[in-house]
């Protein structure tokens, strides 16, 4: 990799074609002095709290009333008493925003169940699948008559959110969600739900990280066109895949234009993304825990280090030890060595080669050949880049690529597996030996699941935490390769993931949205917030897995049946065999 030549182009301006963003400029939700004062004087255990807070009149009354207040104050801080009264007198309780919806699309018996042979399972699914009403969301219609009092940013359907403090929209857990809703039927549900994706990218270009102005400026992993492929599976609706085109081809341009890289290596040029948000300053629902993280580094230190932690929420592991780069240059060190931006991903490489093979077949079914095969340049372009980039042949996996120092980080992920689910690879021996890697990795080591990295750095996208997106991708890129061990070892991952959630619901009757990988079942910690019940992709996933395996799940004990049994010994007899080879 010595021989590696970087160029850089950072792009620093939110643009879309003739789209043109300025970052949120909330004087209460986004910056200003009510908001640093408020979150520095830590009034709630969350800062997400107060941001998700109502105003109850005209944010530039509140502002002015806030500065004839701190005129009364030595330096001009307001202790948290009258801070307190403050809120008391100009806000509402976060919620408000929201009136009580059921989605009518709901009933009680969907098909899927049936197919669930364990009973306490299929009883367990049915309770999952009634969760779905208790996490639907309607937007009230004052958030769209009087927008400058809310931080929610209006959609005009009905949602289904994670959970616990995510009360609004999130991008990328709404694909799990929506897989879930179609397994229980609740198609028109599942199309509001992509009808405000349409919606915000009509609006911004992109889909934004969730539905509150604060996170304007940064998107999540782009799950969109993998959410419409997933819907039009089910509903073969080609009406629908016309009308939600465009969106799809708008956020494409967005990550393109915005989110990517060239890098020169060996007289070629490679394109690839990265998460890059040019936000330089506290992320206003973690305010006191940037500003204290940044403390004691000089200005330009701090901006770089909050446009770090922003592009990182962007990747939706937020945080993680895989987004630190050390003074050395390794992937080592402590938050404060956050460098997401100068990281090339690989599952965000595996996303958008999977959405450029998705935009290529909705053209084609749509009858648009020359945009189809537009699409399949890019992917079969992708393909390259990946391999030259991120591929590592003797090791069998695909890393993040460091632009800093011009290596790959080895450290494990279970986004190392990402383009085996995306299918982004030219040769099928890429996938055996991505399999392999897998089991020698150390992260099949464990009861409860595959965890998000071997590094217990206390980050919550770090060991001892298991993640569902992460599993799903796993056990869904396992299976659907053409090798009998591959799909084996994806049911006894889908075995042991679907026990380390049945088991914690019986201990806490909840669903988390993240879980440790030890032990008998509890959910995860760690990072900035408590671990979060609910939970929307949780729940998606749990019903996917028991469609997809459930006349082989059993919640009875450690099922050692034949297909895990495969998946244990096959290491051992390729050993021995191998030893008789030599001999």
């Amino acid at each position: 990799m010595h021989c590696l030549i970087v160029t850089v182009f950072f792009t620093v301006l939110f643009s879309s074609g003739d789209l043109l963003l300025a970052p949120c400029d909330s004087p209460i939700y986004c910056t200003g002095e009510v908001l640093r004062q408020v979150q520095m004087a830590k009034l709630f255990d969350d800062d997400k709290y107060f941001v998700d807070m109502k105003l109850s009149t005209a944010p530039e009354v509140v502002v002015e009333a806030f500065a004839n207040l701190t005129s009364g104050f030595p330096n001009k801080t307001i202790p948290s008493s009258e801070l307190q009264k403050f809120l008391q007198a100009y806000f509402e309780e976060p919620g408000k925003e929201f009136e009580k919806w059921t989605p009518p699309d709901w009933h009680s018996k969907p098909k899927f169940l049936s197919r669930v042979s364990d009973l306490k399972y299929r009883s367990w699914a049915e309770e999952l699948h009634g969760l779905w009403k208790s996490l639907g969301r309607k937007i009230r219609d004052d958030v769209r008559e009087h927008p400058e009092l809310y931080s929610q940013i209006y959609t005009p359907h009905p949602v289904v959110v994670p959970g616990g403090r995510f009360r609004e929209l999130y991008y990328w857990d709404s694909y799990w969600v929506i897989n879930g809703l179609l397994l229980s039927e609740m198609t028109d549900t599942a199309r509001g739900m992509i009808r405000n994706f349409m919606f915000l990218v009509e609006r911004y270009g992109f889909v934004p990280n969730g539905c509150r102005v604060y996170y304007e400026q940064r998107s999540q992993p782009p799950f969109l066109p993998i959410m419409v492929k997933s819907f039009y599976e089910v509903t073969r609706d080609k009406d629908f895949l016309r009308q939600v085109l465009p969106a799809l081809e708008m956020e494409y341009s967005f990550w393109m234009q915005n989110r990517s890289h060239v890098v020169a290596i060996n007289g070629l040029t490679h394109t690839l993304n990265r998460y890059n948000v040019p936000v330089d300053r506290p992320r206003p629902e973690s305010y006191s825990d940037d500003v204290e993280l940044a403390e004691g580094l000089s200005t330009e230190a701090q901006k770089r280090l909050w446009m770090e932690l922003t592009s990182g929420a962007e990747s939706g592991w937020d945080f993680s030890s895989r987004w630190y780069i050390d003074g050395t240059g390794r992937n080592n060190g402590t938050l404060s060595d956050t460098q997401t931006s100068s990281i090339l991903p690989a599952d965000l490489n595996a996303i958008m080669c999977r959405n450029e093979r998705l935009l290529a077949s909705f053209h084609r079914i749509l009858g648009n050949e020359e945009k189809a095969v537009q699409y399949e340049k890019a992917h079969s372009t992708r393909i390259k880049a990946v391999e030259s980039l991120l591929w590592d042949a003797e090791r069998g996996a695909w890393f993040d690529f460091s632009l800093l120092n011009q290596t790959r980080h080895r450290s494990f992920y279970p986004s190392n597996l990402a383009p085996l689910w995306a299918r982004c690879y030219s040769k099928p021996e890429m996938a055996d030996q991505a399999v392999q890697y897998l089991r020698n990795s150390g992260g099949l080591d464990y009861p409860n699941g595959v965890p998000t990295s071997l590094s217990e750095s206390g980050q919550q996208w770090d060991m001892p935490n298991a993640w569902p997106p992460l599993q799903h991708m796993i056990i869904e890129g396992l299976s659907g390769l053409d090798s009998a061990h591959a799909k084996e070892l994806s049911f006894s991952l889908a075995q042991r993931w679907i026990q380390t959630n049945w088991r914690a619901y019986i201990k806490y009757a909840a669903m988390f949205e993240k879980y440790d990988v030890n032990g008998d079942g509890k959910p995860g910690g760690g990072g900035e917030y408590e671990v979060q019940l609910g939970f929307g992709w949780t729940n998606g996933i749990a019903l996917q897995l028991l469609d997809q395996y459930g006349d082989r799940l059993s919640s009875g004990g450690c099922v050692l049946n034949a297909s895990v049994l495969i998946g244990l010994i096959y290491p051992i007899l390729t050993s021995v065999l191998i030893l008789i080879h030599a001999v």
